[in-house]
């Protein structure tokens, strides 16, 4: 039986939009496994990123509920909501946001400083982060603007786990990446969640998909249909085969 995670419902988010109603999520009833890689799709507009910043304490519902381990966090105010993130999340953007004026070691520091005053025990984090991303030490000491965008993104990588999160929460991760930076920074995720880190990804991108345990396909605000892929294995064409099927099905 696998641990619960995380779990919503009836989350439902609605902006108001020229007077009426926008309704972008409705009534999700979702659970969300340790361990698993868990990967959103659907089409533009279809609510993946909303649903996304709703599940990490970064946007809050409308109506329903959000539940981390026993902590009903939906009810949260906003001070406390970012001691739940900063204590039990770490996030990837398809923008990265480091700080240009901090080099790529101290833009990492200064996150894990956030929940931490041991700097001795975060920096060797840090490097044992770094080496498996495989930023070299003298990377480390750059600043961002003298590194590559595959190199920043796996710093924001290393920054997101700094903390040891329960959850990696990654939004369009390799979106602004060309085509093998970003299998760069796939397999970076990849080898993070065998490790046992739990991870929910956002993505439009079949490739990325594939890298998914569990694929949840979201269309006009609902989880129209799921599909289990189990633990990614390199090369295997039925996994291929397996998701390509299910996206049509779902009008992908």
């Amino acid at each position: 039986m696998k641990e619960i995670l995380l779990k919503t419902e009836k989350l439902s988010k609605a902006f108001s939009n020229g007077g009426s109603m926008q309704h972008v999520l409705k009534n999700i009833d979702l659970e969300l496994y340790k361990g698993d890689f868990t990967v959103i799709m659907g089409a533009s507009g279809a609510g993946k990123s909303t649903l996304l910043y709703a599940l990490s304490g970064m946007d809050t519902p409308t109506l329903g509920a959000i539940t981390f381990g026993e902590q009903v966090i939906s009810g949260l105010s906003q001070d406390e909501l970012a001691v739940f993130r900063r204590e039990h999340c770490g996030f990837v953007f398809q923008q990265i946001y480091l700080i240009d004026g901090m080099s790529v070691m101290d833009n990492v520091l200064s996150a894990g400083l956030l929940a931490s005053h041991d700097k001795k025990a975060l920096v060797r984090r840090a490097r044992e982060l770094f080496a498996a991303v495989g930023i070299s030490e003298d990377t480390q000491r750059k600043f961002p603007t003298q590194i590559s965008g595959g190199e920043a993104q796996r710093v924001g990588i290393v920054r997101a786990l700094i903390n040891s999160p329960e959850i990696l929460f990654a939004d369009e991760p390799t979106g602004a990446l060309n085509s093998q930076t970003g299998l760069d920074v796939l397999d970076t995720l990849t080898r993070f969640n065998e490790g046992g880190q739990s991870v929910v990804m956002v993505t439009h991108d079949m490739r990325s998909a594939r890298r998914g345990s569990r694929i949840l396909y979201l269309k006009d605000g609902v989880i129209l249909g799921e599909c289990e892929l189990g633990q990614y294995v390199h090369g295997d064409a039925q996994r291929h085969q397996k998701l390509a099927a299910f996206l049509q099905d779902m009008g992908w």
